[in-house]
């Protein structure tokens, strides 16, 4: 059993918390990928509440565009574990950087595809 884990309660939520904006806040400062995800959020959350669409339609729009954030705040973890074990270059460390990239160009496909067919 981990020494990290011995909260429980509130306190254990408002420590979550915590380390869930500091998460935010190191992936916002260090990783351009994700401000200009954030960027793209903020223009078009705002857009899908002026279409004519669904309640539904605009659930799935605004939806996929937070998973591509989502995506990307994984992708910069396995980035940064990686980097934390080595920066020795090696192929399975090149391998599980591809694939969270990969992951994230797949966030991103979804979003243009999910907003092309509402939308079209």
């Amino acid at each position: 059993m981990s020494p990290f884990k011995g909260q429980t309660g509130l306190k254990r939520i408002l420590n979550a918390s915590g380390y869930s904006l500091d998460g935010l806040r190191a992936a916002f400062t260090g990783e351009a990928a994700f401000r200009q995800l954030v960027l793209l959020n903020v223009i078009l959350i705002p857009i899908s509440f002026f279409l004519n669409v669904s309640r539904v339609e605009q659930a799935l729009l605004i939806a996929v565009c937070l998973l591509a954030l989502i995506v990307e705040l994984l992708n910069s973890a396995v980035e940064a574990a990686i980097d934390r074990i080595s920066l020795e270059l090696h192929p399975l460390s090149k391998n599980a950087k591809d694939m969270g990239s990969a992951a994230q160009l797949v966030a991103l496909t979804m979003i243009g595809l999910v907003w092309a067919v509402i939308l079209l």
